[in-house]
């Protein structure tokens, strides 16, 4: 059984409250029981943090034993060469997933630090887009 971490960052604990016309109206909680449903023959992790260091902390974690890393760093995508740092310093393999298109939203967002250090990128697709990250993991 393949064991991915989902990894969200600042201010995606607000989902479904934050911004519904940009982010929607599920939570992420309401949302990651569909996917485990959906791929009931993964083991899905999930965390949440506002703080950089304990997004780190927890790739490192995971880092050398999880078959796959999805990774919404929100705002911390365009500034944090940390957490780039983090994801190269690990052997488990992470594709970036954004809910809105960062690239049709204000041109600080254009940039991202993890790009790079990730397989993939998958963005403006909603929520949905952890759903093909978990797909490309289980191909």
């Amino acid at each position: 059984m393949k064991k991915i971490l989902i990894l969200n960052g600042p201010n995606l604990n607000l989902l479904g409250k934050r911004e519904p016309t940009v982010y929607g109206n599920q939570s992420f909680e309401d949302y990651l029981e569909t996917l485990k449903n959906t791929f009931s023959d993964t083991e899905i992790h999930y965390f949440q943090s506002n703080h950089e260091g304990a997004l780190i902390d927890k790739i490192h974690e995971v880092g050398f034993t999880f078959d796959g890393i999805i990774i919404n760093a929100g705002g911390l995508t365009h500034t944090s060469i940390a957490l780039a740092d983090a994801l190269s310093a690990v052997t488990t393999p992470a594709v970036e997933v954004h809910i809105s298109n960062i690239h049709a939203r204000e041109s600080f967002r254009h940039h991202s630090y993890l790009t790079s250090r990730c397989k993939g990128m998958i963005c403006g697709l909603g929520l949905k887009g952890y759903e093909l990250a978990v797909r490309y993991f289980n191909d």
